[in-house]
């Protein structure tokens, strides 16, 4: 597929929000790298928000470029990009494999917990809140899990595995709030180690390793979302 057709099909699916390409209107999204059409084929929204890191695009008013995003829904508006997704597939798959998944966890966490604990909740939580009763972001941290145990309806005594449970935040929670038996699964070592401290005598938080399976007692709940 030709870097040129890639972004003509990016500029179609752009303009349903009103979103133009190295356009002069605050909103636009103007572009420095030409391999950001291919990565963000390739690597969805995590590509576009690392891509955007990485100084290959930017626009004048990104709040106003993610509005306008949002508002044409152009997650529910991808046939247009059908006629490209066989070409990338196999890029996609070789992206997410096991060792992938490892390279990018410990690049993006393994950093140390200081910036973290500099920039987020008390809790360590990286992701947004749930701010219907609440004022501050300790608190709509605090209710976004409340509201996640509630959900999923737990009682004492039940055994809670949680996939990618980062600092051992919803672990901690579920464990103290609802009595439940939590093991925690991160790629990180500093997540680990952070986890473990915060948990001790309340649930495990353990790296998992390449050739140990995860798998063993049977669980009640699973709780694979990233809401940590």
């Amino acid at each position: 597929m030709q870097s040129r057709t890639i972004r003509t099909t990016a500029e179609q699916l752009l303009g349903l929000a009103g979103i133009a390409i190295d356009g002069d209107r605050p909103w636009d999204m103007r572009v420095h790298d030409e391999r950001l059409f291919a990565r963000v084929l390739a690597e969805g929204s995590l590509g576009l928000g690392e891509s955007y890191m990485d100084g290959w695009w930017d626009a004048e008013q990104l709040d106003a470029f993610i509005a306008r995003v949002l508002g044409a829904e152009l997650d529910t508006k991808v046939q247009p990009w059908k006629e490209v997704l066989g070409v990338v597939w196999a890029r996609v798959v070789n992206l997410q494999r096991r060792g992938r998944a490892f390279q990018i966890g410990r690049h993006h966490y393994d950093i140390g917990n200081d910036l973290f604990s500099r920039m987020l909740d008390k809790r360590m939580i990286y992701s947004c809140g749930y701010w219907n009763d609440a004022s501050t972001l300790d608190q709509a941290q605090e209710a976004k899990l409340d509201l996640v145990c509630r959900k999923l309806g737990l009682r004492p005594g039940m055994r809670v595995l949680d996939i990618g449970c980062g600092w051992g935040a919803l672990a901690k929670h579920a464990a103290e709030r609802y009595g439940a038996q939590v093991v925690g699964v991160t790629l990180s070592e500093p997540q680990r180690q952070y986890a473990e401290a915060a948990c001790r005598g309340r649930a495990l938080a353990r790296s998992l390793k390449m050739k140990e399976p995860v798998a063993g007692k049977q669980v009640d709940r699973l709780i694979p979302t990233p809401i940590q």
